[in-house]
C-alpha cells in the first residue's frame, strides 16, 4: 500500500512558512496531509502550511499550501504579464510566483487585513526569492472593490472568498477590472462559476459552452485561449470542488 502513495510535487516556487499566531490568524505546519488536487488525484503533501483565520466561531482554514489550493491559483501566475495586480495576499503564493514570472515587470498586492501583511513581513516570504523578483513586489493595505492603481495592470488576479464558488463572484471582479484597468484577469473559482451555469442550463462543458458563458461573463478571462483542455479542467475540478448554491 506504502508503494502507491504519490507524493505531491510541482514545478513552482513555494515558500517555507513557519508557526505564527496572532490575534485574528494562525499559521499551521502539518508534518504529512493527504489532498486531493483542484483537478488532479490525491497525493501525499510533506511539510504542509496552512493559514487559519480565528473568529468568536473557531478557527477556519483560509489558505494552505494543498494541491487543491495551487492548481486553483496555477493559471493565473503561469500566464501573467506586464504590471500584476493580485487582490488578496493570503499566504502570498500567487504574489511571489508572479513575480518569478519572466514576462511579469511589477506586482502590486492590495491586502485588507493589515495584520495578514505583518504576518508575511514577519515570516520574510516575499524575502527568499532572488532580490530582483523581490523588488517587483509591493504590497499595500487597502479595498480591492475600490482599489485604483496608479498605473493600469495588465492583469488581475483576485482570490479574496470563501467559500471557492459563489455563483455571483464575476460581477464583483468586473468592479476590480474596471477600477484596475486590467487587460486578462484570473480569479479564484472561477471554473465553479462556469460550471454552475453550464449545469443550470443542462448543457455539457465543451468548448462551445465555456466560450459562449465566458463571453456573458463580460471577463477577459485566463484560461479559455491558454488551455486546449479548459472544458475538461473545468469539469474534473467541478466533480470535485462544485457544490451549488440554492
Amino acid at each position: 500500500m506504502l508503494n502507491q502513495i504519490v507524493i505531491y510535487q510541482n514545478e513552482f516556487f513555494n515558500p517555507v512558512y513557519r508557526p505564527f499566531v496572532g490575534e485574528r490568524w494562525e499559521m499551521r505546519l502539518a508534518d504529512m496531509v493527504m489532498c486531493r488536487g483542484y483537478w488532479s488525484e490525491a497525493r501525499l503533501v510533506m511539510g504542509m502550511a496552512a493559514l487559519m483565520r480565528v473568529s468568536d466561531g473557531g478557527k477556519q482554514a483560509w489558505m494552505s499550501m494543498t494541491p487543491m489550493e495551487i492548481e486553483s491559483q496555477e493559471l493565473g501566475c503561469r500566464h501573467a504579464h506586464g504590471h500584476v495586480v493580485v487582490m488578496g495576499l493570503g499566504m502570498a503564493w500567487a504574489a511571489v510566483n508572479a513575480a518569478l514570472h519572466p514576462e511579469v515587470s511589477k506586482v502590486t498586492v492590495v491586502e485588507f487585513d493589515p495584520e495578514v501583511i505583518a504576518m508575511i513581513r514577519q515570516l520574510e516570504v516575499v524575502e527568499q526569492l532572488p532580490p530582483e523578483a523581490a523588488a517587483r513586489i509591493t504590497i499595500l493595505q487597502g479595498d480591492a472593490y475600490t482599489f485604483v492603481p496608479d498605473t493600469p495592470a495588465d492583469t488581475l488576479v483576485a482570490d479574496i472568498w470563501l467559500p471557492l464558488f459563489g455563483p455571483d463572484r464575476d460581477k464583483e471582479v468586473r468592479r476590480m477590472r474596471a477600477n484596475t484597468g486590467a487587460s486578462r484577469v484570473y480569479f479564484w473559482g472561477q471554473e465553479m462559476v462556469i460550471a454552475d451555469r453550464a449545469r443550470r442550463r443542462g448543457l455539457p462543458l465543451t468548448a462551445q459552452t465555456v466560450d459562449a458563458i465566458v463571453a456573458e461573463m463580460d471577463l477577459p478571462l485566463i484560461g479559455p485561449a491558454e488551455c486546449p483542455n479548459y472544458p475538461d479542467l473545468i469539469e474534473r475540478a467541478a466533480q470535485a470542488w462544485y457544490r451549488p448554491v440554492d
